[in-house]
């Protein structure tokens, strides 16, 4: 069994948000003088937290915070994300203002930014630096030659209508394997090509629009006859896309096949030319994720004409380098990327386009002096003693549940006991010394980047799994949780208020970075995550009859998000959220009784007006401030998985007791659900 260990009052951890307490970036000390953590100066009091949770805590915010002009939501990751690019802002103008010796990580980091922010330079250049590739897709004289182009270009970051990856086999996950998926669409869903709405329609407009012009920057002599053409090849395509709906079904995605298998379901596509051009000659199985797709895309690949298919790439390969580019073909791009679809108005100030572009090709670089100057190594120890409290509350969770059988119970322990939790960064920093840099070439900077990052990938070929590999770089405001590892990770960029507030009460730190980590430790028993063992085998440790009561439980849930309108006509679908949205009520019921196991049996303190169990609930809605333009909220529903930040604070305290006896919620209120229609699935 877990032992419960009661977490400080407060975590040292040194990092801080302008609107909250202010402390030194290495003061590692929390005030003895806690404070409530709350944001009172965002709350709206004339609304009722039993009303409308989210609009109580961050009403007044949000009704007088604009969403900046270069962005097309605002909230509370994001600006932590923005105080984090400021920070590698200072990390990466170090590294530029150096005369570092050639090779070493400074030299690296400071020749990549000042190649991006060099605009004569890239004015002056054109479409120069891309004109190679285009002349050799140019030169394509048959569809053999079309398939080797094609994947050998991806090492260099272009994408085509199929892609190869190579990661953890989900049916033996000690070993890595290559994986073939659905691609090559230039719109972001397979649905944005067929929802029939005005809204839909335009952006469909748009985007023939947009490749019109950027056909015309090309030179192309009928620019609207190939945009037009180029559309209709993805509308093919997408047609025989998977929905986000089916490809999030894990059982239904692994489909491991025969190198002879796979030949036989590409069709005209020679999978031994493109298995040696892309260089994943090594594997000797593949597992498709959307086997349907690549074999209709097989036999449709020779009637698809020549000219139109290099069009396609041709289009691709610019958009893909658009934004490294000259001004003309970058604005084109944000035109209709960032405006079009996102409701963006205007470009980012360059510096904090060349911080993304550097932390892009060099992240884990960057996060190793991020950690150094950012995040004291105690926070470690300190987080470690959170997740264990969490993990304690979950596997109570396990053992009262009235609706799970005793060996389900047995299995679900078993997987539970064997987490594995990583905190802040890795343990062990990538080597970056075969990463080329050269001052003044930005293009062949990205290409090499990318050369770097896929010939690291795809050696992996049926190697052991390494798993002291990170996931994400330490500076990103999120964490995640990886089904085939068994894992929850919480980089150092999360672990900061308004999630973690070290001058802050108990409650506080529970409702926000706790329900993070509860949130993840969820996602190991949400509807795909469950389908996972202990050890990242993707094998069924249910009983018929426990599976079947988890997908009632969980259809009700579905019907609730479904239920919400963020705008008119488009509801969130609560089939694809359905995995984030357990995750959010997991968390939420782990994090309030792992709170109340922290005081031991002692009273909760009241501080500015509220208790612990008040205040832990706000503090849960506080974390997801935030307000979208009205477009970014329509690809928000569209794309999901993740229900827009707003009904996140709502969704889940409607369904745990606490939330009603804390804030004495009754019939009639707006957060109020009849007790039949509440959820406990964990």
């Amino acid at each position: 069994m877990l032992k419960v260990k009661l977490a400080a009052a407060s975590i040292a951890l040194a990092l801080g948000l302008a609107a909250c307490v202010s402390t030194d970036d290495n003061d590692t000390t929390a005030s003895t003088d806690l404070t409530s953590g709350l944001m009172l100066e965002d709350f709206d009091t004339s609304v009722r937290p039993q009303d409308d949770l989210f609009m109580f805590v961050n009403g007044s915010w949000y009704e007088n915070t604009e969403i900046p002009s270069d962005r097309s939501r605002f909230g509370s990751f994001d600006m932590l994300a923005r105080q984090n690019e400021t920070r590698l802002r200072s990390i990466i103008e170090d590294a530029a203002d150096k005369s570092a010796a050639e090779g070493t990580n400074e030299q690296k980091i400071g020749d990549f930014y000042n190649s991006f922010m060099d605009e004569e330079r890239i004015e002056a250049l054109g479409l120069s630096p891309i004109q190679p590739m285009l002349a050799q897709i140019g030169g394509i004289n048959s569809h053999e030659e079309l398939t080797t182009t094609m994947a050998s270009m991806r090492r260099d970051g272009l994408g085509g209508p199929l892609a190869f990856y190579v990661s953890t086999d989900a049916k033996n996950p000690e070993v890595y394997a290559l994986h073939l998926v659905q691609s090559g669409l230039g719109l972001p869903d397979r649905d944005y090509y067929f929802r029939d709405n005005a809204e839909f329609e335009n952006i469909r407009t748009k985007y023939v629009e947009y490749l019109e012009a950027m056909f015309a920057e090309l030179g192309h002599e009928n620019a609207a006859d190939a945009a037009q053409r180029v559309y209709d090849l993805e509308l093919s395509l997408a047609e025989h896309h998977w929905t986000r709906l089916e490809i999030r079904d894990a059982e239904a995605r692994y489909n491991k096949m025969s190198i002879d298998e796979v030949r036989a379901l590409t069709g005209d596509i020679n999978y031994d030319a493109m298995a040696e051009a892309a260089g994943v000659t090594a594997a000797d199985y593949v597992i498709v994720n959307t086997p349907s797709y690549i074999e209709t895309l097989g036999e449709m690949y020779t009637d698809v004409d020549l000219a139109t298919w290099k069009d396609y790439l041709q289009v691709r390969l610019l958009s893909s380098f658009a934004s490294r580019l000259h001004s003309t073909v970058a604005d084109l791009q944000f035109d209709f990327y960032s405006t079009t679809l996102n409701g963006t108005p205007e470009q980012q100030e360059r510096w904090k386009r060349g911080v993304q572009a550097t932390n892009g090709a060099l992240g884990e670089v960057l996060g190793q002096e991020y950690v150094a100057r950012h995040f004291p190594p105690e926070a470690k120890e300190r987080m470690g003693e959170l997740i264990d409290n969490l993990l304690v509350a979950m596997e109570q969770s396990i053992n009262e549940l009235e609706w799970m059988t005793p060996d389900t119970k047995v299995e679900a322990l078993e997987k539970l006991a064997n987490f594995t939790p990583k905190i802040g960064y890795p343990d062990e920093w990538r080597d970056f010394s075969d990463l080329e840099i050269m001052p003044g070439d930005l293009i062949g900077n990205t290409i090499r980047a990318a050369n770097f990052e896929y010939d690291e990938n795809i050696a992996d070929i049926g190697q052991p799994v390494d798993r002291s590999r990170w996931g994400m770089n330490p500076q990103r405001v999120n964490a995640y949780y990886s089904p085939t590892a068994n894992e929850i990770v919480f980089p150092a960029g999360i672990l900061q208020p308004p999630f973690f507030d070290m001058n802050a009460d108990d409650a506080v730190n529970y409702g926000g970075i706790g329900a993070v980590i509860g949130h993840e430790i969820g996602h190991g028993f949400d509807d795909q995550g469950s389908r996972y063992d202990g050890q990242g085998n993707l094998r069924n440790w249910w009983s018929d009859q426990d599976r079947e009561q988890f997908e009632a439980l969980t259809g009700m849930l579905v019907e609730q998000y479904s239920a919400f309108e963020p705008l008119p006509g488009m509801h969130i679908d609560g089939r694809i959220s359905l995995g984030e949205n357990i995750g959010d009520h997991v968390g939420l019921l782990s994090a309030y009784r792992a709170y109340q196991m922290s005081l031991d049996g002692e009273a909760s303190p009241v501080m500015d007006g509220f208790t612990g169990e008040q205040r832990f609930f706000l503090s849960w809605a506080q974390i997801w401030k935030g307000k979208y333009r009205e477009d970014a909220m329509r690809a928000q529903l569209a794309r999901g998985p993740h229900s827009p930040a707003q009904y996140r604070a709502l969704g889940a305290p409607r369904n745990i007791p606490a939330f009603y006896e804390a804030f004495n919620v009754q019939e009639g209120d707006g957060m109020y659900l009849a007790p039949e229609d509440r959820v406990i699935i964990w």
